[in-house]
C-alpha cells in the first residue's frame, strides 16, 4: 500500500449531518486523531449571497467538519476557525456573509481572524526557498493540529486552487502581496514550510470555474480527504484532466520534499472513481488565458502588454489576474456593464511602441513594472518603471495595505486627474479592489464598492476589525 492515501466521496448536497458522516469516516480510515490546538482554515477568499456565492468553503461543510472533529477527537486543548479573506476586506465580512458565526457558536469553537493579529516572522530553511522567512499570525504558530478545507475551483493565475493554494490566507494584508507577482507560485511552496495540514477535506460538493473570487458553479459532487497537500493536489488535478506538473506551485512544493506529485505513488481509494470524475468534467471549464488575448473581443477593456521583469513571459500572479477578477466583479454587479463603459486601455509591463488610442480612450498604466514613453493628446508622456526585484524587496518593511488608506489614495489620484485620460497606477502587486477604483472612474461606470449589498456591511466589519487589532496589540 502506497504511503499516501486520498479519498475521494460522492456527496452531492450541502447536508451537514452526510457531510458529517463521510469526513469521520475518511477520518477513521486514514487514523486521523486530532489533538491539541486544531486550527480549521477554510477558503473565505471572499463570501456574499449573491455578488460571490461559489467562492468559499460552504457553511455546511464547515458544520459537518466540525461535528466529525467532536466525534474523532483526543486531547483537544482549542478548536478554532481561522482565515485571512482577500482583496482587504475585513474578514468579519466574509465570515458574516458565509453564514460562519452561528456554526462556529454552535460548535462551541474559536475565531481567530488573522487581520486582527499581530504577525510574527518564520524562518524557512527548504533549498529553493523564495525567502529566508515569512510573516504569518501568532495563532498559526500555535496550532498543533492544522485541518484545511479549500474550496475546490479554477484559478486564473495558477490554474487551481486547493489545498496548497490556500496557505495564501495564512498571510496578513501587509504581507500578502509581497511576491504576488511573478514569484506567486514560488511564495505559495515557501508558505508550505511554515505548518503542515493533518488532515485535508476539499469542498468539491459543488465546484467554481473559471475565476476564483466569481467563479462559475460546477456540480463535481464530491469530497476530497488526505493528509498530504501534495498528494491530495495531485489526485484533484487528474480529476479534471490536469497535469499536475502545469501546477508549478505543486511542482516546486513536491521538489522540496512536501510529497508526491505521480498517481503512481498515492493510493486512491473512496466510492467515486476517477475514471468516472474525468468523464464527468469532460467541460470543466478554465481560464488561463493572457489578458491581451481575453479582452480582444470586449467592447470596452483593451490591454496592450510589453516585456515583464526578470525576464519573465508574463506575470500569471501580479496585475493581468487583478484586472480579469476586477471586470467580473463589475459583471457581478452589473451584468450589461460592458455595454455601459467607456473604452478604457490597460497597459502592463515595458511597452516600447505606439498605443495608437481611439478617440476619448482612457489609459491605466498598471503596476510598477510598467513603462512607456510617448504622447498622448500632443503632450509628451514618460512613465518610469519602478520594479524592485525580489532581493531589493525587504518583507520586514512592508507598506501598509490598509482597506481605508488604499481606497483614499487611488481615490484621490483619480479626482486629481484633471484633463488627462491617464493614470499611472503603482504596485506590484496592483489589487484587486485598486482595479476596480481605476476602472471605475475612467469607464465611468458605478463602483461596486459603494454598491448598498456591500458598502455598509464592509465599513462596519472594517471599524470593528481596527478596534480588535489595536486592543491585540496592546494586549499582547
Amino acid at each position: 500500500m502506497s504511503e499516501h492515501r486520498v479519498i475521494i466521496r460522492r456527496c452531492n448536497d450541502y447536508d451537514p449531518k452526510l457531510i458529517s458522516k463521510i469526513i469521520k469516516e475518511g477520518m477513521e480510515e486514514l487514523g486521523v486523531k486530532p489533538f491539541g490546538n486544531v486550527l480549521l482554515k477554510p477558503n473565505t477568499v471572499i463570501a456574499h449571497p449573491e455578488i460571490f456565492p461559489y467562492a468559499f468553503t460552504r457553511k455546511e461543510f464547515l458544520d459537518g467538519m466540525l461535528e466529525a472533529l467532536k466525534e474523532t477527537s483526543e486531547n483537544i486543548k482549542e478548536i478554532s476557525v481561522g482565515e485571512r479573506c482577500g482583496i482587504t476586506i475585513p474578514t468579519r465580512f466574509c465570515f458574516k456573509n458565509a453564514g460562519y458565526p452561528e456554526v462556529i457558536k454552535k460548535h462551541k469553537a474559536k475565531t481567530y481572524y488573522f487581520d486582527e493579529e499581530k504577525s510574527v516572522p518564520v524562518k524557512l530553511k527548504k533549498e529553493g526557498r523564495l525567502r529566508d522567512r515569512v510573516f504569518i499570525p501568532k495563532s498559526v504558530t500555535k496550532c498543533d493540529f492544522l485541518i484545511n478545507l479549500p474550496k475546490f475551483k479554477a484559478h486564473p493565475w495558477t490554474r487551481l486552487t486547493l489545498s496548497l493554494k490556500n496557505f495564501i490566507g495564512i498571510q496578513d494584508d501587509r504581507h500578502r502581496l509581497v511576491d504576488h507577482n511573478i514569484h506567486l507560485e514560488e511564495k505559495i511552496a515557501d508558505l508550505q514550510e511554515v505548518v503542515q495540514p493533518k488532515f485535508i477535506a476539499i469542498d468539491g460538493i459543488i465546484a467554481g470555474q473559471k475565476m476564483m473570487l466569481t467563479p462559475e458553479p460546477y456540480p463535481l459532487g464530491a469530497i476530497i480527504m488526505g493528509t498530504n497537500s501534495c498528494a491530495v493536489d495531485t489526485v484533484c488535478c487528474h480529476m479534471v484532466s490536469v497535469n499536475p506538473k502545469d501546477l508549478k506551485h505543486l511542482h516546486l512544493t513536491s521538489q522540496r520534499g512536501f510529497g508526491p506529485m505521480n498517481l503512481d505513488e498515492i493510493e486512491v481509494t473512496g466510492d467515486f472513481p476517477l475514471d468516472e470524475i474525468q468523464k464527468k468534467t469532460k467541460d470543466f471549464a478554465f481560464c488561463m488565458e493572457r489578458i491581451d488575448d481575453y479582452f480582444k473581443d470586449h467592447k470596452a477593456v483593451s490591454c496592450t502588454l510589453g516585456k515583464f521583469p526578470e525576464g519573465r513571459e508574463y506575470c500569471w500572479g501580479g496585475c493581468p489576474g487583478s484586472l480579469q477578477e476586477a471586470m467580473h466583479i463589475f459583471k457581478g454587479v452589473s451584468p450589461d456593464v460592458e455595454d455601459k463603459m467607456e473604452k478604457v486601455r490597460v497597459v502592463i509591463g515595458k511597452v516600447d511602441k505606439p498605443l495608437n488610442l481611439e478617440k476619448g480612450e482612457k489609459v491605466i498604466f498598471a503596476g510598477d513594472c510598467t513603462s512607456w514613453e510617448g504622447e498622448i493628446d500632443g503632450q509628451k508622456v514618460k512613465i518610469e518603471s519602478s520594479y524592485k526585484t525580489k532581493t531589493q524587496v525587504d518583507e520586514g518593511k512592508t507598506k501598509s495595505n490598509d482597506m481605508l488608506l488604499k481606497n483614499f489614495i487611488s481615490m484621490i489620484k483619480c479626482f486629481t486627474l484633471g484633463k488627462k485620460r491617464f493614470i499611472h497606477a503603482k504596485g506590484c502587486t496592483i489589487s484587486v479592489a485598486d482595479q476596480v477604483h481605476y476602472l471605475s472612474f475612467l469607464g465611468k461606470i458605478e463602483n461596486p464598492n459603494y454598491d448598498k449589498r456591500l458598502f455598509f456591511g464592509v465599513a462596519f466589519a472594517y471599524l470593528r476589525m481596527k478596534v480588535s487589532l489595536f486592543w491585540n496589540i496592546i494586549r499582547n
